[in-house]
């Protein structure tokens, strides 16, 4: 018998639910609900608007139609609330992008050597990390809170009253010991972080208990911890085919990396700025993030803000007009990791790189693409090094699988074939889960077969003309610029 499972997928721009039709071969997926996810500005600090976000999944929720088995939450990483007596959430979460996080990072590392705290966590450092807020503390809430939950946790404590966080998004906050998979207790202690707020960490499938919020319409369904980290759960779709192929899961970031049995911590990875983040049955996740298609986001909101409104589909087709290979910027750059007037910093960054400076929207938005496409082949190489892995093929998931043109020139930049689809992995990857929970699946690899048989990847042959050999030592050469952040 067919079984209705419902997704909760939580993005850092829109939030959707939908429902899935497990048949036992192949899994049909609707969305029947979208919605924005915008910050809203509060006591001088950017937050998740948690409250309506709240309303939006409860509206999502009470429109799903048939006999719902189970749900499940996923979302972006590494932000998370406090809750004090009582349950209650001490402040909205903080966004991952205020820049108050940000500050905290050099002050950190002071007490704690960068090596030395990838050593201990194996993640990338990023200023957005968990570890850096808590450090922070910048509202304060640390002396009161009583448990710390991650974004999902706190939907799923809402939907159940469960406390405890799930391993793929645990590994995310840079305060788990990549070795013991338990709370770096004796790290946090030296950062004054309490290590008492940690809750329990579960593995990805597991049940948590029957809904009791009413305002959802779904009394008694079963609640699933999946793969709560929305990368994880997109991975967890991406129809691998061995040791040999690398995914990128393409959305507001790009997160480009392999399957592991084990992390990877050396000097090289270190070097290479790669992280380890949980997976799926005891796998880890060996990428590196990478600032993605958010770029777009804001140059498209900046336009608007000028009066010139454009689809998305519309800024693809400008990117296709434009003439190629004119210029590039390194998405990772710090003056493009806070919201705001991307175009403007893009020019900026042009001019001080002594590149010329596209004449219109058009070349900006294929400026965009390209270096996100070389940025890619740049992190595919990283991989190889620090793994000693051959990747011979590449796998694109979420969003960026249906910009054909991002594919086609990852395609050419990585000199290596693109599999495209599919674009939903993170949905896919949430409801496999559920269905592993329910017992309908027994396995990952399992998993990937129902993928494989419910959904037909685009291909994309790279282009190896010499220009894009050419491109590439371009942008290697920015890598190496000494360039004055702007923020």
């Amino acid at each position: 018998m067919t079984r209705t499972l419902a997704a909760v997928d939580l993005g850092a721009q829109s939030g959707r639910v939908a429902s899935g039709r497990f048949d036992g071969h192949t899994l049909h997926v609707d969305e029947v609900h979208r919605f924005e996810n915008t910050p809203v500005e509060e006591d001088g600090r950017l937050r998740w608007d948690l409250h309506r976000l709240r309303n939006e999944v409860a509206t999502g929720l009470r429109k799903l139609s048939g006999d719902v088995a189970s749900v499940s939450v996923d979302s972006w990483a590494v932000d998370f609330g406090l809750l004090g007596a009582g349950g209650r959430l001490l402040h909205k979460p903080a966004h991952y992008r205020d820049a108050r996080r940000a500050g905290a990072f050099a002050g950190v590392l002071e007490r704690v050597p960068a090596r030395e705290l990838y050593g201990r966590t194996g993640v990338q450092l990023l200023p957005i990390n968990t570890i850096f807020e808590l450090a922070a503390d910048a509202d304060g809430d640390l002396g009161s809170a009583r448990k710390l939950l991650m974004i999902p946790d706190l939907f799923h404590h809402w939907l159940c009253g469960s406390e405890t966080t799930e391993r793929t998004n645990a590994t995310s906050t840079q305060c788990l010991d990549v070795q013991t998979g338990d709370w770096a207790r004796d790290l946090l202690e030296r950062l004054e972080i309490p290590p008492a707020i940690f809750p329990d960490v579960v593995a990805p499938g597991t049940l948590l208990g029957p809904v009791t919020a009413g305002e959802t319409g779904l009394g008694g369904v079963q609640v699933v911890a999946g793969a709560t980290h929305d990368t994880a759960a997109a991975v967890a779709a991406v129809p691998l085919r061995g040791d040999r192929s690398a995914y990128l899961s393409v959305g507001t970031w790009s997160l480009v990396g392999v399957e592991s049995d084990a992390p990877v911590v050396t000097d090289a990875s270190y070097a290479a700025n790669l992280t380890n983040e949980g997976g799926v049955d005891g796998t880890y996740r060996v990428l590196r993030n990478i600032t993605g298609l958010w770029l777009l986001h804001e140059c498209r909101r900046a336009w608007a803000d000028a009066g010139r409104h454009y689809e998305y589909a519309e800024l693809i087709e400008l990117a296709r007009s434009a003439e190629p290979l004119q210029a590039f910027i390194d998405p990772n750059d710090a003056r493009f990791s806070e919201p705001g007037n991307i175009p403007a910093r893009i020019a900026l960054y042009l001019a001080e790189t002594g590149q010329r400076v596209p004449p219109d929207d058009a070349g900006i938005v294929r400026c965009v693409l390209e270096s996100l496409a070389l940025k890619h082949a740049e992190t595919v190489d990283a991989l190889t090094n620090a793994t000693g892995r051959q990747i011979d093929e590449l796998h694109v998931v979420g969003g960026g699988a249906n910009n054909d043109p991002l594919c086609g020139w990852t395609a050419s930049a990585c000199a290596r074939p693109v599999l495209a689809g599919p674009a939903e992995a993170t949905l896919v990857g949430n409801l496999l889960m559920q269905a592993r929970a329910l017992g309908e699946i027994s396995s990952l690899a399992e998993g990937r077969e129902v993928v494989r048989a419910s959904f037909v990847p685009v291909l994309h042959e790279p282009d190896d003309a010499p220009v894009w050999r050419d491109a590439r030592e371009r942008f290697a050469a920015l890598a190496n610029a000494q360039v004055e952040v702007h923020a």
